[in-house]
């Protein structure tokens, strides 16, 4: 099985390959604003790197927001793509904010949403406590506050609280076997929370 893993749904850009549920490839660096100019190319390495071509995947896993409107349709519009060029190629799509634990932990997943609100997931082990929503910053640091037996991940430093180092590539590969693999590759869409 040989899977590759996108992600631009936030301030980074991150690619992966997986053989056989073993990463054996991956990169992850700040790209905000530039994801779409650098995926594609990130991609090509990865590829060079693994001696594998695009139709040798078995599957893709990509991040489907919630996050940046425009660096949340990078990822998915190429993954998209590759299999619609690819029929044999799978699609597994998994939030941006549960891909940035893994499942061994408890967690408080957050993202900037700007003008004072969070993006907020929170996960237990396998199990989903708090689906993707959008809390004001006051509303998550209290839920912070109330659950201090989480761990709180992802981009923090807006809230005042220094973030913790995580590994997407990682953290996507953990949930994949929870992620269903998307019956109509052209109807994915990405998730763009509201309040």
């Amino acid at each position: 099985m040989k899977i590759l893993i996108l992600d631009s749904s936030n301030t980074d850009l991150s690619v992966g390959i997986a053989l056989d549920n073993k990463i054996i490839y991956k990169t992850s660096f700040y790209a905000w604003q530039r994801q779409s100019e650098f995926m594609i190319p990130e991609i090509e390495k990865a590829l060079n790197a693994t001696n594998l071509k695009l139709n040798d995947f078995d599957e893709i896993l990509c991040s489907k927001g919630p996050g940046s409107y425009t660096g949340v349709r990078i990822a998915l519009t190429i993954a998209k793509t590759i299999c619609t060029m690819n029929p044999n190629i799978k699609l597994r799509l998994i939030s941006s904010l549960r891909m940035l634990g893994n499942r061994n932990k408890k967690f408080i997943s957050l993202i900037n949403a700007r003008s004072a609100r969070s993006y907020i997931g929170v996960y237990e082990y396998d199990k989903v406590v708090l689906e993707d929503t959008i809390f004001t910053n006051v509303e998550t640091l209290e839920y912070i506050k109330n659950h201090p037996d989480f761990e709180v991940l992802g981009d923090t430093k807006y809230l005042g609280i220094e973030p913790k180092s995580t590994d997407v590539i990682e953290g996507m590969m953990s949930f994949r076997d929870l992620v269903e693999v998307e019956i109509d590759v052209l109807s994915s869409k990405p998730v763009y929370l509201k309040d």
